[in-house]
């Protein structure tokens, strides 16, 4: 948490990400994850960035996206120093995503656990995720699915069998 900060902190002053020194930090920080950072004023979505997939150490990716949920989040303006007193950062740490096997749209929804589950969606070229905290907007496995394959630029009422559907988890920092 105070590594997000201070990139963002960072970014205010300076237009960046904070330079991470990997040398003096804890081997967690220093081994690959992917995370999420998510940043929320007055419980209102202010900006969310991440990545799916490990591919640096989790110090730098906490620091590269809570400066991108800050200031380069494409739905908002980027913040203002003004909004720093009142942000609330949320850190999802990601498991590595796992594929799904089923045989029917309902057998996918019979093997979602609501409130645990994120999901990456996948047909052809276009793609969608939703982080595990999405369930508190939409509260059943249809909803989500359905909401979810919007997000990839499909109807929600589109099935194919070149659907592709991967699993992950979250471990929440806030």
């Amino acid at each position: 948490m105070e590594l997000a900060l201070a990139s963002i902190r960072h970014g205010l002053k300076h237009g960046s990400p904070l330079p991470v020194d990997l040398a003096g930090l804890a081997a967690e920080l220093k081994s690959p994850r992917a995370t999420f950072v998510t940043l929320q004023i007055q419980g209102q979505l202010r900006g969310c960035i991440g990545r799916l997939e490990a591919g640096r150490p989790l110090a730098e990716d906490i620091a590269d996206n809570a400066y991108a949920a800050a200031f380069q989040d494409p739905r908002f303006p980027p913040l203002r120093e003004n909004e720093l007193e009142g942000l609330e950062i949320h850190l999802s740490l990601l498991t590595p995503a796992e594929p799904m096997e089923f045989t029917s749209e309902q057998n996918l929804l019979d093997q979602l656990q609501p409130g645990v589950d994120g999901l990456i969606l996948a047909e052809g070229s276009r793609r969608g995720t939703f982080l595990p905290s999405v369930w508190e907007q939409l509260p059943t496995p249809g909803e989500f699915l359905e909401h979810l394959k919007c997000k990839a630029g499909l109807p929600a009422s589109h099935w194919s069998d070149s659907l592709k559907v991967w699993r992950y988890r979250t471990e929440v920092v806030e």
